[in-house]
């Protein structure tokens, strides 16, 4: 064969999976269907590697020893196929970096929270003085970060298309937060499937081995104890109260609102500290790195109050169950902002809440029937969007004073922004622009 690897996309999966394969003198090549983002053209060229855009290849995807699959592409994609037809069974970015590393490895999944879970499990670590890094789903991946310099310690965010491809990934702890309906596409609409794609996380776990999961969600109370899994279980359960002190650990820690509202983050955050103590991170230290934190935008972000109505930027909601963890934060009538490209979203969980707490939908997406079908009857006022600074003027004229303008919006972005980032960023300019 031609290569030792070739990395079928040229994301930052990809690239990066090139990088660390270069800098392990293996002979690779990329294949990228579209067009590569300048910046990881420039990349291959300044490491010399080999490349083609705009097709793939066929004959030359089959040349590889290895070959490593970006977690865009569906196991339904022609390359795939013609892989599988002889023989080949690409494997996954984190598969093939964690071949590479014997480093001590924590893996996050679930439908929401993996971000901010994974980031305060960074914290804590890197706040007590551990050699650690973050990737995965979350900045740079795995396989560029190995290539650039071992760690003691990587704190992985981890997609459910990332853990279909993996073959002997083992991380020392895993956490698996919740299951909820989300990328059903990619798992012909099956829940069970995507649910069964996550648990793959323990997959290779030992009794030495830690996984921590959420034993109050219907799907891993069912699947973990059936799972197979060799690891020690430690089940928590998300706290009654959304404020207070947090127990965790048989330890009682002082909670920073400010940066982590809401019971789902008050569960995110157990979780955290759980993986914390088991890896011997000392309580105080934990206390320290919780007072510090600051979570990332886009998750509930207050951006600004104006005339006594709150602006939250909650863009990363790009699934119901997200948006019921927003709408449970809520302590304020609620204008909401939602919409965008639907996800096979059933609206019914969040009816109760919205009705309880929503003065008004403002729909921001290019089709929004089935949005209006499901509140109509339900929310006093809803109202078409196509631009975000229509939006945000739209929701600023009903919300009154003491109310929340909430951008939360349940469906992905791709409609009408580049991404979730875009959106709300998007947002955040449009309200700040009044407020100048």
């Amino acid at each position: 064969m031609s290569f030792d690897v070739v990395i079928l996309g040229g994301g930052e999966s990809g690239v990066g999976a090139a990088l660390l394969a270069r800098r392990r003198g293996l002979r690779v090549w990329l294949s990228e269907k579209g067009r590569l983002r300048p910046e990881h053209r420039e990349t291959l060229e300044a490491h010399g590697i080999p490349y083609e855009e705009g097709r793939h290849t066929e004959k030359r995807l089959l040349e590889g020893e290895v070959v490593v699959k970006s977690p865009g592409i569906p196991e339904e994609a022609p390359p795939v196929q013609l892989l599988r037809r002889h023989g080949r069974e690409p494997i996954s970015e984190i598969e093939f970096a964690a071949r590479f590393t014997d480093a001590l490895l924590v893996g996050i999944t679930g439908s929401n929270g993996k971000t901010t879970t994974t980031l305060l499990t960074h914290h804590l670590l890197k706040s007590a003085g551990w050699d650690a890094e973050v990737c995965g789903n979350v900045g740079k991946s795995f396989a560029r970060c190995l290539s650039e310099g071992e760690r003691r310690c990587y704190v992985l965010e981890l997609s459910s298309f990332q853990l279909d491809g993996i073959v002997a990934f083992r991380p020392r702890v895993g956490v698996l937060l919740n299951i909820s309906p989300d990328h059903l596409d990619r798992y012909g609409g099956s829940l069970e499937r995507y649910a069964r794609s996550k648990l793959r996380l323990t997959l290779n776990q030992q009794p030495e081995d830690l996984l921590i999961y959420n034993r109050r969600d219907e799907w891993l109370q069912r699947l973990v104890p059936t799972s197979g899994t060799r690891a020690r279980l430690l089940g928590l359960e998300p706290p009654e109260e959304a404020r207070g002190l947090l127990n965790a650990g048989g330890r009682t820690f002082e909670m920073p609102e400010h940066s982590l509202q809401g019971v789902h983050n008050r569960f995110n955050a157990a979780c955290a500290v759980a993986v914390a103590l088991e890896l011997g991170v000392p309580p105080d230290a934990v206390q320290q790195g919780l007072l510090s934190f600051r979570n990332p935008p886009h998750r509930l972000e207050t951006v600004t109050e104006q005339g006594g109505v709150r602006f939250i930027n909650d863009s990363k909601a790009t699934n119901v169950e997200a948006v019921r963890y927003a709408l449970l934060s809520m302590d304020r009538p609620v204008v909401w902002i939602a919409g965008g490209t639907d996800k096979g979203n059933d609206y019914a969980p969040l009816l109760p809440l919205v009705r309880e707490k929503v003065r008004a939908l403002v729909c921001l997406g290019l089709d929004n029937r089935k949005l209006r079908a499901a509140f109509e009857g339900l929310v006093p006022a809803i109202a078409e969007t196509r631009s975000m600074d229509e939006a945000v003027a739209l929701a600023r004229s009903y919300a009154r004073p003491g109310d929340a303008v909430l951008l939360s919006p349940a469906c992905a972005s791709f409609d009408l922004f580049r991404n979730f980032e875009d959106r709300g960023d998007q947002f955040r300019r449009a309200v700040l622009h009044n407020d100048a």
